[in-house]
């Protein structure tokens, strides 16, 4: 299945990136995940996440619902549905996932050769946990928990087709036009 997989730790810019590449690529549509936690104030179900209760995660589990799924952080859940792929399927549109880095490599299993990964490089730690900071949406606990999480998928950073460095975010767009153009005509 033809497919773009952008990944990174938490603060490296995936979800921005994406969205410009969605603005420039018409062939390109996001994948919605469905999520265990609660919406944020100007998320809407269908666009940002499909909100699911814990039941109904738990049913979609059961019923083989789910082409991937973790627990994240503050242990709410994520997922892939299969019915967001085949929705996505049958419009012709190439679907781009932005996960966290297991989905990633989990979703680039079960798709197989035609999805490409591409990590998403913060310039150094440093910069990842002021980014974190300027969002002003974590609690001590849960950005030391991103920063750690962060260093450890360092370590996995082998496993994708393509690593990207973004300490400027046009540049970094620029970098991954010109890697995906290739995937995306």
């Amino acid at each position: 299945m033809k497919a773009v997989l952008l990944t990174g730790p938490s603060g490296s810019g995936k979800t921005t990136l994406a969205q410009k590449l969605v603005e420039n690529f018409p062939s390109v549509t996001f994948s919605i995940s469905a999520t265990t936690r609660p919406p944020r104030s100007q998320e809407v179900h269908g666009r940002d996440y499909y909100f699911l209760s814990e039941a109904d995660f738990d049913a979609e589990i059961a019923r083989g619902g789910f082409v991937e799924w973790e627990r994240l952080f503050s242990g709410y859940r994520y997922g892939t549905l299969r019915s967001e792929i085949e929705r996505i399927q049958s419009t012709g549109q190439i679907p781009l996932f932005v996960k966290d880095v297991r989905g990633t490599l989990s979703l680039k299993t079960s798709l197989g050769e035609g999805a490409i990964s591409v990590f998403l490089l913060p310039p150094s730690l440093e910069e990842l946990r002021s980014r974190l900071i300027k969002r002003g949406m974590l609690a001590g606990a849960d950005l030391e928990e991103r920063i750690q999480r962060a260093h450890a998928e360092l370590c996995v950073l082998p496993r994708f087709d393509f690593i990207l460095y973004n300490e400027n975010l046009e540049k970094a767009f620029e970098r991954l036009v010109l890697t995906l153009s290739p995937y995306l005509s």
